[in-house]
């Protein structure tokens, strides 16, 4: 069994599900493992339980680090039953199962490894730092709590191991989260002329916003989406109810300003509805033409069998608030997870994509210390 193998399943046994998050178990053996692979590593804690880090490998040219960041907390496991241990690390048909193997802890493995494995290289060279989250799942809380915390170091370049099936992605989508609150009055079921139906204000609402457009179509990621994902209203069924909310999910490109949409959306909603942010993620898109990028494309792609072209992907990531507070470095998206078994029930890594992902993690690393 290959050491990024044994690793990734050792991460795999903790129980990280967010929420609760519950990553200082997790955080704390892979501190451990990182000192002993001779990484300096500080500890964030930002909640009960609640635990990110920031660990390096110093260089004798300090000036522009090589980043990794990823995340060690995971999505519920859903209500469906898994047909094998989604803490268990099983290895079937060349798949390695368990709740988090490509979203995204075999990607943290994987750059972890090739950094111990090129460790002369990387103290000869410029030095690596890996910022590894808790709290990403549900809107980068670990991320936000390094920010604002500070010491953040300067890299020149960010990785960003989500899954992607180790092709190299430019950016992705931004993500607004918004609350939409109606306030009425309550009165008696059977009097409802005495109250004020704070349920059907929110429905005015929502046959409002479903013709609302964030915003035109981009280039590369297309029409911004909208969508009502969750609605509450009411206490009981004999009262007027004086209070409902619905929560909005925008996914936003680069050219568009989220207090803008936020400001539209208030004006089309009208007076009735109050909107508060939830989660407030900007867009992510480096310029393809970028020297590093283009170096990332010429390692990926013996990988892949066409010519390799611009991609973005759907979900956030932590590099919506990190390249802001890094000195927005170019960063590529890049690891080897399937995208498409990211939160489902029997979530697998393909053990090939594994292997070829610390193998080109390595490259990229020998490519930047040169």
């Amino acid at each position: 069994m290959s050491e990024t193998l044994a690793l990734t399943r050792q991460l795999l046994g903790f129980d990280t599900i967010n929420p609760p998050g519950n990553e200082a178990a997790c955080m704390a053996f892979f501190a451990n493992w990182l000192e002993q692979q001779g990484f300096s590593v500080t500890l964030s804690q930002f909640g009960e339980q609640r635990v990110s880090l920031i660990a390096r490998i110093g260089g004798q040219n300090p000036a522009s680090p090589l980043a990794f960041t990823g995340h060690l907390d995971t999505v519920p496991l859903g209500n469906q039953p898994w047909h094998y241990d989604p803490f268990g690390g099983d290895l079937v048909d060349g798949k390695l199962y368990g709740r988090g193997s490509s979203d995204m802890k075999a990607a943290i493995a994987a750059f972890a490894l090739a950094c111990v494995k090129h460790r002369s290289l990387i103290r000869q060279g410029r030095g690596v730092v890996l910022l590894i989250t808790g709290g990403e799942e549900t809107g980068c809380d670990g991320a936000r709590a390094l920010i604002e915390q500070g010491s953040l170091p300067q890299p020149g370049a960010l990785i960003v191991g989500e899954p992607t099936a180790n092709y190299p992605v430019i950016g992705h989508k931004g993500a607004l989260w918004l609350r939409c609150e109606t306030r009425g009055k309550t009165a008696h079921g059977a009097m409802p002329e005495l109250g004020i139906n704070a349920i059907y204000l929110a429905a005015d609402a929502l046959g409002r916003i479903q013709h609302f457009q964030p915003g035109p179509p981009h280039p590369l990621m297309k029409q911004p989406t909208l969508n009502v994902g969750r609605i509450q209203g009411g206490m009981n069924i004999n009262s007027v109810p004086d209070r409902a909310q619905f929560d909005v999910d925008i996914r936003t490109a680069p050219d568009l300003q989220h207090s803008d949409i936020q400001q539209r959306l208030a004006a089309t909603l009208g007076e009735a509805v109050t909107i508060t942010p939830l989660v407030d993620l900007p867009a992510v898109l480096t310029a393809e033409d970028n020297v590093w990028i283009q170096q990332v494309y010429q390692r990926c792609q013996p990988l892949h069998p066409l010519p390799l072209a611009a991609r973005i992907v759907p979900y956030f990531t932590d590099a919506s608030l990190l390249l802001a507070a890094l000195g927005s470095p170019p960063c590529i998206i890049l690891g080897p997870g399937e995208p498409a078994m990211a939160h489902q029930t029997d979530e697998y890594c393909e053990l090939q994509k594994l292997t070829d992902a610390e193998a080109l993690y390595g490259q990229l690393i020998v490519d930047w210390m040169a």
